[in-house]
């Protein structure tokens, strides 16, 4: 179990046991763990850490669906899941994050997250991250990094043959 998963279990445990409930700082300190926000002043993921929510997803549930309108970034804290879309599916596991596309852009989802097992994460509300990507460029140049090589990877398999 990594830092992430830990943490989450603790804070899942702690919706029945309200003195072990990780704090502000806690949620901070696994925020800086995410390559998205590394480099941000403990201050700066307090504050984000504050504006957060957290949820949890059995295997098989979704946790957005195509079409949805965007209102958060979800960190995923414990556990696995899959984003289904066109025209490939990708696994998310703990530190991952996903809904940054229509963050961006504004559009509904273009994908649908199912958990794959319990799942555990951290939801950011959109104006927080927009806020941070502003007065912080360097996690807009990680988005577009991470985009970018999810493109390159679909492109790939896009030009495999098809085997008949």
């Amino acid at each position: 179990m990594n830092g992430l998963e830990g943490l989450a279990f603790t804070q899942a445990r702690s919706a029945r046991e309200y003195q072990d409930r990780p704090t502000t700082s806690d949620w901070a300190k696994v925020l800086a763990t995410v390559p998205l926000f590394s480099g941000l002043s403990k201050r700066r993921l307090r504050k984000l850490a504050e504006q957060a929510t957290f949820a949890e997803f059995t295997a098989g549930e979704a946790v957005l669906a195509t079409g949805d309108t965007a209102d958060s970034l979800y960190v995923i804290l414990g556990g696995s899941a899959k984003a289904v879309g066109k025209p490939a599916a990708r696994a998310l596991r703990a530190g991952d994050y996903f809904g940054e596309l229509a963050l961006i852009d504004e559009a509904p989802r273009s994908a649908t997250v199912i958990a794959g097992k319990e799942l555990h994460v951290m939801r950011l509300p959109w104006q927080s991250v927009l806020w941070l990507a502003r007065k912080h460029p360097a996690i807009t140049l990680t988005m577009m990094r991470n985009l970018t090589t999810q493109l390159r990877r679909l492109e790939a398999q896009a030009a495999r043959p098809v085997l008949s």
